[in-house]
């Protein structure tokens, strides 16, 4: 039996390591928000249909989930996006707080992105 271990057998090995590594942060909080008190605050960037329904559906989880601003380039796009989520936790009997976007966290432009994010912490 030889003992030698060749390049493929090492790079696979360190692979491994190393990937799992990597991985040990994720998978220990993997179930950190299962069973939390707190709220989790989302920022909707972009508000075409796929934003809009992406929102809806984090919204309408079991979790403590609550939007609190919102970023599009264009502002008839926002407005949209705002009512169709409000209108579509109204029919599914969902808790309107889960909305909080006054318009002082509506954000319009190229640049909107940067002014969204900083709100959902």
């Amino acid at each position: 039996m030889d003992n030698k271990t060749t390049r493929r057998k090492f790079v696979q090995q360190t692979s491994l390591v190393t990937g799992g590594l990597m991985a040990a942060p994720f998978l220990s909080n993997a179930n950190f928000f299962s069973g939390s008190a707190g709220t989790i605050k989302v920022a909707l960037i972009g508000c075409g249909g796929r934003g809009t329904g992406a929102a809806i559906q984090a919204l309408s989880t079991k979790q403590n989930v609550q939007l609190v601003a919102m970023a599009d380039a264009f502002k008839d796009r926002l407005d949209g996006c705002y009512k169709s989520i409000t209108g579509n936790l109204a029919e599914a009997g969902i808790d309107k707080s889960r909305v909080d976007v006054p318009e002082e966290r509506k954000f319009v432009g190229f640049d909107a992105y940067e002014k969204a994010i900083p709100w959902r912490t």
